[in-house]
């Protein structure tokens, strides 16, 4: 799995468990879901990730997004 599918996995995974929080505990967890969104916005705009950068150092293989 590259680093890209695994940027996309991790965002989805969190978006998810924030909406259920925010369901099942507290609306502030949407906040985070928000974090998330604006962050992968970004990304998208600069080609800056902090995972990206993370997951390179720790050896996934480049996708076409972020080498």
């Amino acid at each position: 799995m590259n680093i890209d599918r695994i940027v996309l996995l991790f965002a989805g995974a969190v978006v998810l468990a924030a909406s259920v929080l925010a369901y099942i505990a507290s609306p502030l967890w949407l906040l985070l879901s928000g974090f998330v969104g604006l962050n992968l916005l970004q990304a998208s705009l600069t080609g800056f990730c902090p995972l990206a950068m993370v997951l390179k150092k720790l050896g996934s293989a480049p996708g076409p997004a972020f080498k």
